[in-house]
């Protein structure tokens, strides 16, 4: 029953479940990192959830053609939801009510197996199509995805550090946190330790670096930083491609 995580890069991540249910977060996976892209986007023939944490095109990345192909149903903000359906075409069947939500709000999904909540992210969030202007997709989020009988994860999307981080922790036990530490466009290393700091996830697994070279947080660096604040919690460094079981803790 253990659940699976892989990294493609960038901010585009898989959670199998340890019944098998398959989840993409941000799924850009034909990112420059990612050198088996391409085999990777056509091996994926079934796809129960597409989790996006904001519209910019390096998280929603190959989620329209992977909705279309594997009827996986998209999960994000209000605002996004309507923006992917009328600017990108996401198949609108797929895309219901039940499975969109905003900042604060809990999704229960998959009878209850995968639980949803939207936090805040200090970003933007827009869609763009070739040759037309961007389109405001609402406030960015990161996301909480609880799974019954496995881990609690927080992916932060695209992010700087925020006070109210803090209050994660108050109604959640973070098993693994995905944090962005490339500097930027997003928090670096310095600000990124800080958060985990906050947070206090037993594993933290650095995201949304070295991309592009704009990119330059590393995870040296990151580790640096989270000595430096005598932080306890572990740090876990994937490479794109690699698939990691993930520990938690038992819940009900």
């Amino acid at each position: 029953m253990e659940t699976h995580l892989t990294w493609y890069g960038q901010s585009a991540f898989k959670i199998t479940t340890g019944t098998g249910k398959l989840l993409l977060i941000d799924p850009w996976l034909t990112n420059p990192v990612f050198a088996r892209g391409k085999e990777e986007l056509a091996a994926l023939d079934h796809v129960d959830l597409i989790l996006l944490t904001h519209g910019h095109s390096d998280h929603v990345g190959n989620a329209v053609e992977i909705g279309k192909r594997t009827g996986a149903v998209l999960v994000s903000n209000f605002e996004l939801n309507a923006v992917m359906i009328s600017v990108l075409g996401y198949p609108e069947t797929q895309a219901p009510n039940e499975t969109t939500g905003h900042l604060g709000g809990e999704l229960s999904l998959l009878d209850g197996e995968v639980k949803v909540q939207f936090v805040p992210a200090w970003h933007g969030s827009s869609i763009e199509k070739e040759n037309a202007p961007p389109v405001y997709a609402g406030n960015p989020t990161g996301l909480i995805i609880a799974l019954r009988n496995g881990p609690t994860i927080y992916h932060t999307g695209d992010t700087d550090l925020f006070s109210d981080m803090a209050l994660v922790k108050r109604f959640h036990e973070i098993d693994a946190m995905l944090v962005c530490i490339g500097d930027h466009f997003i928090m670096g290393p310095p600000r990124a330790a800080e958060a985990v700091k906050l947070v206090a996830p037993r594993t933290v697994i650095p995201m949304h670096y070295g991309t592009f070279p704009l990119l330059t947080g590393t995870p040296e660096v990151f580790e640096r930083e989270l000595k430096k604040r005598k932080v306890k919690t572990r740090l876990r460094v994937m490479h794109p491609g690699e698939t990691i079981a993930l520990d938690s803790k038992v819940k009900s």
